[in-house]
C-alpha cells in the first residue's frame, strides 16, 4: 500500500510538471510570436511616417525643379478595326529640405518625389474620316498615383541608411512600445505584468522600464529596426516578474484536483493504518486481560476445589468447625469472582447509559473516611501507611454514596497494588473556587507518559507481556472515570516512572 501510494504520488507529480512544460512552452511561443509582432509594427510605423510625409510634400513644400518623361505607344489590331494608344507621363519634382526637419548635421537634403500617370484610349477605325483628326474613343482608362510599390521599396531602403544614424530613443517611445506589447500580449493571451528595455550591443540604452532586469534564462529578446542590409545592432527585451505564476495559475484546476484526490488517498491510508495499529493495540489489551482474568479467577477456582476436597475427607467432614471455615472460605472466593463478574457487567451498564446512579446531598470526607477504613488493614499488613490531610474547609456534594466509595476504594487499591514496596498514601482535600478536589498520592511503581493517556480506558492495563504481578484486569479506574464524569467532575493522573502517581478527583460543591 505505501509502493503504491507513493507512486501514485510520483506519478501525479510527473504529469503535472509535464503539464507545466507544455504550458511554459505555449507562454514562450506566445511572447515570441508578440515581440516579433511588436518589433515589426514598431518598425512599419517608423516607415510609414516618414513615407506619409513624403508623400504630402507636394503639398507643403515649393517645388524646385520639376522634370517630365512622357512616353507615347500606338498599336493597330486589324483583327478588331481598333486603334489603341497608350500615353504615359513621368513627373518627377525636386524638393530641397532644412535639415533641423530631419535632425542630422547637414545644412540640408535633397528630396525627390515622382508621380505617374498613364492612359489607355481604343478608337474605332471605321469611324474615322479623312477630316475628322480628333475622334471620341470608344475606352478610355486613365491611372494617376505615385508609383507606390516601387517607390516605397526604393525609399524604405535608403530611409532606413539614414535613420540608423538616429538615436534610438529619437526613434522610438517606452509609451509606444508599452501600448504595442500590451495589445498584443492580450491578444495572444498572455495577460501579465511586464519589464522592457531596448539593447544595442548588449548596452542598455534610454529606452527601458524602471524595474527591468537583463537575467538571460528568463528575458526573450527580438532584433528591432532593421538596416537597408537586413542587420540589427539593436535588440528588444521583454521579462516576466510572474511567469511561474501565471504559467501555474492555467493547470490549478489540475493541481487542485490532484491535491485534494491524493489527500483523500491519504486521509484513507492513514485511517487504515490507524485502525489497523489500533485493533493490534486492542488485541494486545485482550490478550493481557484474558491473562489477568485467568490468574484472577485461577486462584479462587483452585481454593474452592481444596476446599470441596477437604470437605469431602472423611475425617474433616465431621469436625464442624473446619467444614465452617471451608465454607467460608468458598463463599469469600465466590465473593471475590462475582464482584469481578460485577465489575464487568457494572461498565458495561454505564457505557449503555443503563446504570441508574440517584445523588443525595453527602460529606465527601466521610466518604473519604469510610473508604480509608477498607483499606487500612491491607495497608498495614504490608508494614505500610496511609494517612488523611483532609484540608478543605467545605466538603459537601452531591454524590451516590455507594458508588463514590467505590471511587475513591479503586483509586486506593490501585495505589496499594502498585507499590511494590510498602504502600506509602497520603490522601488531600482542598477547596478551588467553587470545586473540591481529592488528591491520592502513592509512591509506588508509577507509569509511563504513554500510560497516563490510556489508564481510563476499559480493560488497558499497562503492557507487562506475560508478567502478572500485579493483579487486575483493567476495569477499576475506568469504572472510577465513568462515575466521576457522572458526578459532573473530571479525574486525571500525574504520574513518573519509579516515582509514584498522584490522582486528582474535582468535584462541584453545593452550599
Amino acid at each position: 500500500m505505501s509502493l503504491s501510494l507513493i507512486g501514485i504520488i510520483l506519478l501525479q507529480a510527473y504529469y503535472i510538471k509535464g503539464a507545466e512544460l507544455n504550458q511554459r512552452e505555449r507562454f514562450e511561443s506566445n511572447v515570441k510570436k508578440t515581440l516579433a509582432n511588436v518589433s515589426n509594427a514598431i518598425e512599419s510605423n517608423e516607415l510609414d511616417g516618414y513615407f506619409e510625409m513624403f508623400q504630402s510634400l507636394d503639398s507643403e513644400k515649393r517645388v524646385d525643379t520639376a522634370v517630365v518623361s512622357k512616353l507615347f505607344t500606338s498599336l493597330q489590331n486589324k483583327s478588331t478595326n481598333e486603334t489603341i494608344n497608350y500615353t504615359q507621363i513621368i513627373l518627377e519634382e525636386n524638393y530641397k529640405l532644412s535639415s533641423p526637419l530631419f535632425d542630422i548635421g547637414l545644412d540640408s537634403i535633397d528630396i525627390k518625389n515622382i508621380i505617374g500617370s498613364s492612359s489607355i484610349e481604343v478608337f474605332n477605325n471605321s469611324d474615322q474620316s479623312d477630316k475628322d483628326i480628333k475622334r471620341t474613343p470608344i475606352l478610355n482608362i486613365v491611372n494617376s498615383s505615385r508609383l507606390s510599390e516601387a517607390e516605397r521599396n526604393y525609399f524604405n531602403k535608403n530611409l532606413k541608411t539614414y535613420v540608423k544614424t538616429i538615436p534610438i530613443y529619437k526613434r522610438v517611445s517606452k509609451q509606444q512600445i508599452d501600448s504595442l506589447l500590451s495589445k498584443k500580449l492580450k491578444e495572444n493571451n498572455v495577460d501579465i505584468a511586464y519589464e522592457f528595455a531596448i539593447y544595442s550591443n548588449d548596452l542598455s540604452t534610454k529606452v527601458h522600464t524602471d524595474n527591468f532586469e537583463n537575467h538571460k534564462l528568463d528575458t526573450y529578446k527580438v532584433p528591432i529596426f532593421y538596416d537597408e542590409n537586413n542587420q540589427s545592432n539593436y535588440m528588444l527585451l521583454v521579462n516576466f516578474p510572474e511567469d511561474r505564476k501565471f504559467i501555474l495559475s492555467s493547470i490549478s484546476s489540475m493541481i487542485t484536483l490532484s491535491v485534494i484526490f491524493t489527500l483523500v488517498i491519504l486521509l484513507t491510508y492513514t485511517s487504515a493504518l490507524y485502525q489497523l495499529l489500533k485493533q493490534r493495540k486492542i488485541s494486545e489489551i485482550k490478550t493481557d486481560f484474558i491473562n489477568n482474568m485467568t490468574h484472577e479467577f485461577k486462584t479462587p477456582i483452585a481454593t474452592i476445589n481444596l476446599a470441596l476436597d477437604a470437605i469431602r475427607n472423611p475425617k474433616i467432614i465431621d469436625d464442624k468447625d473446619k467444614v465452617l471455615r471451608y465454607l467460608n472460605m468458598i463463599k469469600e472466593e465466590n465473593k471475590r469472582m462475582h464482584a469481578q463478574v460485577e465489575n464487568v457487567l457494572r461498565i458495561s451498564k454505564l457505557e449503555k447509559n443503563e446504570l441508574n446512579i440517584s445523588k443525595d446531598k453527602v460529606d465527601l470526607h466521610d466518604l473519604v473516611e469510610d473508604a480509608l477504613g477498607h483499606v487500612e488493614l491491607i495497608v498495614e499488613d504490608r508494614q505500610g501507611y496511609i494517612k488523611a490531610h483532609l484540608g478543605a474547609l467545605k466538603s459537601t456534594v452531591l454524590a451516590n454514596e455507594t458508588h463514590f466509595t467505590n471511587v475513591i476504594v479503586n483509586v486506593l487499591d490501585n495505589a496499594i497494588k502498585y507499590s511494590p514496596d510498602a504502600p506509602k498514601i497520603d490522601v488531600y482535600t482542598e477547596n478551588v473556587g467553587t470545586n473540591i478536589l481529592l488528591k491520592i498520592k502513592d509512591q509506588g511503581s508509577g507509569m509511563s507518559k504513554a500510560a497516563t493517556k490510556r489508564v481510563f480506558e476499559k480493560f488497558y492495563r499497562e503492557h507487562t507481556g506475560n508478567i502478572h504481578n500485579v493483579k487486575g484486569h483493567g476495569l477499576g479506574l475506568a469504572y472510577v472515570k465513568r462515575i466521576v464524569e457522572d458526578h459532573q467532575g473530571y479525574v486525571s493522573v500525574e504520574s513518573e516512572k519509579d516515582k509514584g502517581s498522584i490522582f486528582t478527583i474535582k468535584l462541584p460543591l453545593i452550599s
